[in-house]
């Protein structure tokens, strides 16, 4: 006897930077004012104990401290995707290296990425997003997984979904197939009985479609008659989800 198989769509999972909010501009501030603000603090802390007033960024400007995190994605391949424990690496090296005890390091280091994270959650979701969420929670369970390193239980948008990822800690960030399938374990469905929505190919809808989900593709600038694979569905913005899941819900 032959087994149907049930693909009635019972979860959504959302990738987040530039799905449910345009993530760019967050980025390059927060990159910049972090660093700022470390700079800034530690010359009137140094100035205060030891009467000099040395320039951190001096020594060590932003651009060491960007290659001394790609140093260390490559030195520990296991933690490439966990960005709080590279970027907090790297200020207590560069700290360290600049002539500050392990234990101030470690301080300063903790104090900025405080900054940073408080930094990162300053992200706007698209107007559409909260209203959108909403109307799906109540029909399907929800789960996001990102690779980003954003406290997301801290924003209003987090409450509606059951579950939250964040892949690089596992560590296993997408497109391993892991946090795809942690997800979908803890929604309680199958990957038929799925549909994933992001933004990156490689990381969103490749894996996605590998496992047996349906994927959302948020692709504004891929050109409308770009010949997608079976499951995949290219979309210019999220406001368009409701129509491709009544679309898929209405062929089955």
């Amino acid at each position: 006897m032959t087994r149907h198989l049930d693909t009635r769509l019972r979860a959504l999972t959302f990738d987040l930077d530039d799905t449910l909010w345009d993530n760019q501009g967050v980025m390059a501030r927060t990159e910049e004012a972090h660093y700022a603000w470390l700079d800034g603090q530690l010359a009137d802390w140094l100035a205060h104990h030891d009467g000099g007033r040395r320039r951190f960024s001096a020594a060590m400007p932003i651009e060491r401290y960007q290659a001394h995190r790609q140093h260390l994605a490559k030195a520990h391949p296991l933690r490439r995707g966990d960005f709080t424990w590279i970027r907090e690496r790297a200020l207590i090296d560069l700290l360290e290296a600049f002539g500050l005890s392990r234990a101030s390091a470690w301080l300063w280091a903790s104090l900025t990425m405080a900054r940073f994270h408080a930094l990162r959650l300053e992200v706007s979701p698209y107007p559409e997003a909260e209203p959108l969420l909403e109307t799906l929670a109540q029909r399907f369970r929800l789960g996001a997984i990102t690779n980003g390193n954003l406290a997301f239980q801290r924003l209003p948008l987090s409450r509606h979904f059951e579950v939250t990822i964040a892949a690089g800690e596992m560590p296993a960030p997408k497109p391993d197939a892991r946090p795809f399938l942690a997800t979908l374990s803890r929604l309680g469905a199958t990957p038929a009985q799925a549909l994933h929505v992001g933004d990156s190919w490689k990381e969103d809808v490749l894996p996605a479609i590998r496992l047996g989900m349906r994927a959302a593709w948020i692709a504004p600038h891929a050109p409308a008659d770009t010949p997608m694979p079976a499951g995949v569905h290219r979309l210019s913005h999220i406001r368009e989800l409701p129509e491709l899941i009544a679309r898929l819900e209405e062929h089955g």
